[in-house]
């Protein structure tokens, strides 16, 4: 069974004043349905606001940049809304039938990438949104008949209520608009920022991984999802490694560029290509994936479709091989144990987070 992971990057779906959305479609990449994962990015200019809607798939959002941004929440049989501030790092979760609104109160852009799993969405692979209001929304659809006695409004108020607004998707309000401000104390329980959090490995002047799951961040556990965080310096590499459990990885590379190797079934090398800022990557489970940084770096984040994410590691002293008993893995190599005991003492010398070569 041949699997074509290449890396995508997202395609356009809306652009605007206020801003843009763009996603990956599962024509584009066949593993999104295959495996039930979806992605999307959304850009939103100064004053830019994503009119209130819901989606039939849970997700994580990342912002990618930005230092003003809000979001408007009102979670599933919850009863109120909810306002929260974001931030370049933050992760916010947005659980399925959440309805949320987004807007830019800054001067610059914001840029939020969303990572999610689609086994309950109308189109596998791909998030669907139902957008309350605008030429879209659902309230001007419905008849007017019907509109005015739900509301009990007569036919020009029907009218005003399903007619005014006029933009799709995403618009850009005045300056002068006055929106809600963000609550701090709800900010501080339901959204995370993952760069100022301590990662779970580390190693100066190489890089880190950071892993964000229930257990240090409870409302991420209403999606379902994990997050991990991989930021390698320049010629740094992150080690092979396979999750434990038949969960599947999906990958967005936010900054910098380098290269991912990928090996699948039969050992065959599944993928060995060079990613940049905006590739997005499916890794099948029981797939192993390692990653190394270009001259510049490279900062990923990826979710996992569990909230209990193991790994196991092909490399450094945390891996399987010092495990082994000597002579295992002797007869495992075929190799005498002189050998054995150099690659295990290699192994011994390093993390799963390897320095660039030495300059000869």
């Amino acid at each position: 069974m041949e699997l074509d992971l290449t890396p995508k990057t997202a395609e356009a779906l809306f652009e605007g004043d206020g801003g843009g959305y763009s996603t990956w479609s599962s024509s584009q990449m066949a593993l999104l349905a295959k495996f039930n994962v979806g992605a999307g990015r959304l850009l939103l200019h100064p004053r830019g606001f994503a009119l209130p809607h819901y989606a039939d798939s849970s997700k994580v959002g990342y912002v990618i940049q930005g230092t003003d941004g809000v979001v408007g929440m009102i979670l599933p049989n919850s009863g109120k809304e909810v306002v929260l501030k974001l931030k370049q790092g933050d992760i916010i979760p947005v659980p399925i039938g959440a309805v949320s609104w987004w807007f830019n109160d800054g001067d610059s852009d914001l840029i939020i990438a969303f990572l999610g799993e689609t086994s309950k969405a109308f189109i596998p692979g791909q998030f669907s949104y139902f957008f309350l209001t605008g030429a879209q929304g659902i309230i001007g659809s419905f008849s007017t008949e019907l509109t005015s006695k739900v509301y009990a409004m007569n036919k020009n108020e029907v009218n005003k209520l399903t007619k005014s607004q006029t933009g799709v998707l995403i618009i850009k309000l005045d300056k002068n608009q006055p929106m809600p401000k963000p609550q701090m104390d709800q900010t501080e329980k339901l959204v995370y920022n993952i760069d100022a959090a301590r990662p779970g490995n580390v190693v100066k002047h190489v890089g880190l991984v950071t892993t964000l799951t229930d257990n240090g961040f409870p409302f991420i556990k209403d999606v379902g999802l994990s997050v991990i965080k991989v930021k390698l310096e320049p010629y740094a590499m992150k080690a092979p490694s396979y999750p434990t459990s038949p969960t599947v990885q999906l990958i967005y590379i936010a900054r910098g560029s380098g290269k991912v190797e990928i090996v699948g079934l039969n050992g065959q090398r599944a993928l060995d290509t060079q990613v940049k800022a905006g590739h997005l990557l499916v890794v099948p489970p029981f797939f192993v994936v390692a990653e190394i940084a270009g001259e510049e770096g490279m900062e990923l984040y990826s979710i996992v479709t569990t909230t209990k994410p193991l790994f196991q590691d092909l490399a450094g002293r945390e891996s399987v091989w010092g495990v082994f008993s000597p002579a295992l893995l002797e007869v495992a190599l075929n190799v005498d144990s002189d050998f054995g005991k150099l690659f295990i003492a290699k192994n011994e010398e390093t993390t799963n987070l390897i320095p660039p070569p030495k300059k000869a």
